[in-house]
């Protein structure tokens, strides 16, 4: 399973370029292997992610903007969605992975379990 992480190497926006890095930091202090799909510089990608993102996960206008995250094909969420999972030591699950023994998410799963 590939953790596909759709970007803008090219925007102009601050906060777009902020949330993007978070997320990517995140994966890699956290050794999470995941891809970098830049929607700037590869059209395909732009027209894929575009696509792929659910009806319902997308903006009232104009079309969902980086970062938006997939596992396989399979849509996890924006960057909203991560922020939350992330907030509540759920990330592994928000993103389709079983979390490594001794993490956060996997004490706090087995506390569920027990």
């Amino acid at each position: 399973m590939v953790i596909r992480v759709y970007i803008a190497s090219s925007s102009g926006s601050m906060a777009i370029k902020k949330k993007q890095q978070d997320v990517l930091g995140f994966l890699e202090a956290n050794k999470i292997g995941f891809e970098e799909k830049d929607i700037a510089a590869n059209e395909e990608n732009r027209k894929w992610m575009r696509e792929n993102v659910p009806e319902n996960s997308r903006p009232a206008t104009g079309y969902p903007l980086p970062p938006q995250i997939f596992n396989e094909s399979q849509y996890r969420g924006d960057y909203d969605a991560f922020f939350e999972a992330r907030e509540n030591n759920a990330v592994y699950a928000f993103l389709g992975l079983t979390a490594p023994p001794g993490s956060k998410e996997a004490e706090a799963q087995a506390k569920q379990q027990a």
